[in-house]
């Protein structure tokens, strides 16, 4: 089988991430994370393993960490909860899985990679994600685990508000798209995504965004490119943007560029769309798409170069 080049591409939300509003160590500790999260998936890759795992990799690394919406950094619900959704897809049989609204698994990515690769299932969902976890060898992880002042402060502040999701309360990256997410190019040709996330502050009713459903908020085709998007996710999902990118790459033949920023510049931004995403081709060029200020994202890319931005104007040479 003949080795073909390699590369990775991670995110950590998108959204109006101000110079002035990140102290210089939130920037430093921020971009330390997202340059630990793309290194342990460009590991993976330059060992000779599967993009998926190399994506997952990745994303694990983010939902440890407390900056970011996924995992430990999670949200909390009207209720006081967390509640997470995850996927992932490989693409050289398109196989998927995906999970919404558990609240006891320490890391949802790894346990969308189980769905995809142990139940004949693509969704599973609440009480029955976890019932197949635990069947799994998933330990069982209390609330307390995820609960972050934090995140506290910022549910009190829009229930005050009367707002969800977004706020103008003092966190500087409030008006920032909570997800985390990857996307890979292995040696062997193979393309993956994962995407995690733990929704929007305060939701009620059980409310699941983008980041779990395939073709939203996560694609991946062989041959052709692996997507992972950030935004509002219900506008994500009306336009299927995932999925729009590579038809457009499939039919249009147009690049992994241009596919990206006519979805993600267009009718995408005009119904109120904001976001961005992360796309990677099967020849391992990246893009980095948005319509937002900012993008907390990191690649390494063919030739082994590695970038790590935050803002909507740091150009990256692995782009």
């Amino acid at each position: 089988m003949s080795i073909s080049p390699f590369a990775i591409a991670i995110h950590g939300g998108a959204g109006t991430i101000l110079r002035e509003n990140l102290t210089p160590e939130l920037d430093k500790q921020i971009r330390a994370a997202l340059e630990q999260s793309v290194r342990a998936g460009y590991d993976i890759l330059n060992k000779g393993g599967d993009a998926l795992d190399a994506s997952v990799a990745a994303v694990k690394v983010l939902e440890d960490c407390p900056h970011f919406n996924a995992g430990k950094g999670s949200v909390m619900t009207h209720t006081e909860m967390v509640e997470m959704d995850a996927s992932v897809m490989h693409g050289k049989e398109m196989e998927a899985g995906a999970v919404a609204a558990v609240k006891h698994i320490k890391n949802p990515i790894e346990l969308a990679r189980d769905v995809m690769n142990k139940s004949e299932h693509v969704f599973l969902i609440g009480d029955g994600a976890e019932e197949f976890a635990f069947d799994n060898g998933f330990d069982y992880t209390e609330q307390d685990y995820f609960f972050t002042d934090r995140r506290y402060e910022q549910l009190q502040s829009m229930k005050e508000s009367g707002t969800f999701g977004l706020s103008e309360s003092k966190f500087p990256d409030d008006k920032k798209f909570g997800t985390v997410g990857a996307v890979a190019l292995d040696k062997f040709g193979n393309l993956a995504a994962a995407t995690s996330t733990g929704g929007l502050t305060n939701k009620k009713y059980g409310r699941v965004g983008d980041s779990p459903i395939i073709g939203a908020g996560t694609f991946a085709e062989n041959n052709n490119v692996a997507i992972s998007t950030t935004g509002m996710g219900e506008c994500f999902i009306r336009k299927m943007v995932a999925a729009d990118v590579a038809a457009r790459m499939r039919y249009l033949k147009e690049d992994v560029y241009t596919a990206s920023e006519m979805v993600i510049q267009g009718e995408l931004k005009l119904m109120g769309g904001e976001g961005g995403l992360i796309a990677i081709d099967h020849q391992g060029n990246i893009h980095n798409a948005m319509n937002s200020l900012g993008m907390y994202r990191a690649s390494i890319n063919v030739h082994g170069q590695l970038d790590v931005a935050i803002f909507a104007d740091e150009v990256l040479k692995a782009s």
